[in-house]
């Protein structure tokens, strides 16, 4: 009996052992190319910190280096372009915005495949991510993974002037006594934070907001954070997040408000996705960084650089305020969805235009 129990437990564990050695192994093999090839090369945010502290952890973990290509998404797309135009493959990963991603990679065919190059078990593990599975933005989910996704603000009030009370819905902004004393950005151009409100509640919502409330329209968001600590226009919609969070430190009376009773708020995934760039020049590099930086040690270094919440279940978020880490079961508008940026954000922005051309 003692025989046959044994040989049973031979059976059930024999098959995890093997699968167990096989991604060890070839893990390994795939690092110690990576090392031979010398370094990979990344296009990546234009931030000071990351662009020191990435390449130091990659050397020290992995023993090859990192050339770090920092920049606008833009640019870095145009130099793509030119390069392939020229028959040249110098990069081997985008770590960036969708914008870029969806916009310029994918449609362009620069990309590889990235999910079947995940190897790592707490990589592919669906129980390590919010979303029970790796977050493969694109249609064929295996091209761009979202590392990142925060929720971004609503609006900002001045509570000096505006109690965070008399705001509780979206369709508090109409009340009269906010006439003229908001501001905003064009609400059709790319970005614009009233976008968020206009998309859930509609058009008519849109007519009502920027031609009953006389609401300012300013290209600055700097200067509308300015005139929002001062309570020149003590509502705004487009304030500089990261100069309002100066402002707060600085001791001005200003609420970030990242939902309301009839709007949840917006998601927004930043420099939030990762790709892996066909012909790479380092492709055992690459293989090695893409994994690095959807595990949890690489995904919580990364996640702390941005200031955002990730996509995975198991990395420490204590840094994120909590107001910006996504609740389970909430509506918020993704204004980082595939379809919205490829298609839909351009729709959206010319009927709102012909909408606000009709007043």
């Amino acid at each position: 009996m003692r025989m046959i129990l044994s040989l049973l437990l031979l059976v059930w564990v024999s098959p995890a052992w093997a699968q167990d050695k096989g991604w060890t192994e070839k893990w390994g093999e795939i690092r110690a190319a990576a090392k031979n090839e010398g370094r990979v090369v990344v296009v990546a945010p234009p931030e000071p910190d990351l662009r020191r502290d990435l390449p130091l952890r990659i050397k020290e973990k992995f023993g090859f280096t990192v050339e770090y290509l920092g920049g606008r998404s833009g640019d870095q797309a145009a130099r793509l372009r030119l390069e392939r135009r020229a028959g040249q493959y110098t990069v081997d990963v985008y770590l960036g915005g969708i914008g870029t991603a969806a916009g310029v990679l994918h449609p362009e065919k620069m990309l590889d495949p990235l999910k079947p190059l995940l190897i790592l078990p707490e990589v592919t593990d669906p129980s390590k991510w919010k979303k029970g599975k790796p977050w493969f933005m694109d249609p064929e989910e295996k091209y761009v993974l979202r590392l990142l996704s925060s929720v971004g603000r609503v609006l900002f009030i001045n509570t000096q002037y505006v109690k965070p009370e008399e705001i509780r819905s979206a369709k508090d902004l109409l009340h009269p006594k906010w006439k003229g004393k908001i501001s905003a950005q064009d609400p059709t151009s790319a970005g614009s934070g009233s976008q968020t409100l206009i998309r859930p509640l509609g058009f008519e919502f849109a007519k009502k907001l920027f031609f009953d409330q006389k609401p300012i329209i300013h290209q600055n968001s700097r200067q509308l954070a300015e005139w929002l600590a001062r309570g020149t226009y003590p509502i705004s919609l487009d304030a500089d997040s990261r100069h309002v969070k100066e402002l707060q430190d600085d001791g001005f009376p200003i609420k970030i408000v990242y939902g309301l009773d009839d709007i949840a708020g917006s998601l927004s995934v930043g420099f939030g996705v990762l790709a892996l760039m066909n012909q790479a020049p380092h492709p055992n590099a690459a293989r090695v960084f893409v994994n690095w930086i959807a595990s949890k040690e690489g995904l919580e270094f990364y996640s702390r650089s941005q200031g955002r919440a990730s996509t995975r279940n198991d990395v420490d978020e204590s840094f994120v305020p909590p107001e910006e880490i996504p609740r389970p079961g909430l509506n918020y508008v993704d204004n980082s969805d595939w379809e919205f940026v490829t298609e839909g954000r351009a729709r959206f922005g010319a009927q709102l235009r012909e909408v606000l051309r009709q007043r």
